[in-house]
């Protein structure tokens, strides 16, 4: 297998393959242009974002600049989707967004995952996790969602959050660790 098949099946790879050093190179320069447009040039940020990203579910997505990924391809956004300024998805895995979605200004999406040994760390093998996030949900602002999460549908994730497990639907989380604190 080459490392970024190992990387996409969720298995350990090499992070300096350069098959996959290039393929970021690549999209550093796309999302350079995606940041560089005007923020009213909607069909020019459109066009950058239906190439760059998986999968968009309408063409009524609006992702303010600036704006990062690693990969793109590995995200998929609902439909009437909206994501503020310095929104930041590392999508070494899948990344699935539902319908509906906010996400507040400065929130990350990790999917990356390093070896709390550092030994294994510095060798530069990691290995990813996929992130869901269903239908309907808010992530305030300043929030980070760390690998292998899934949030559930109707969640309000509170501004600030670090969410380290699954968030079950018809909810609202907040802290850090993100915990439930109110069902809908």
């Amino acid at each position: 297998m080459t490392e970024k098949e190992k990387m996409l099946a969720g298995m350990v790879y090499s992070a300096t393959d350069r098959e996959l050093l290039e393929e970021l190179n690549g999209v550093k320069e796309v999302i350079h242009r995606y940041n560089a447009l005007s923020p009213a040039d909607n069909s020019g940020r459109l066009g950058i974002l239906k190439d760059l990203l998986g999968n968009i579910g309408d063409d009524n997505i609006i992702i303010n600049q600036p704006f990062y990924c690693d990969y793109g391809k590995q995200i998929s956004v609902g439909k009437r989707f909206f994501a503020n300024f310095h929104f930041t998805v590392l999508d070494e895995a899948r990344v699935i967004i539902g319908d509906d979605c906010f996400i507040g200004p400065n929130v990350s999406i990790y999917t990356a995952c390093h070896s709390t040994d550092p030994v294994e760390r510095n060798t530069r093998q990691e290995w990813a996790e996929p992130v869901t996030i269903g239908d309907n949900v808010w992530i305030g602002g300043s929030t980070t969602i760390l690998p292998g999460v899934t949030i559930g549908d109707n969640v309000t994730i509170g501004a600030g959050s670090v969410v380290t497990k699954d968030i079950p639907s018809d909810v609202v989380a907040v802290g850090n660790p993100c915990k439930v604190i109110k069902k809908l």
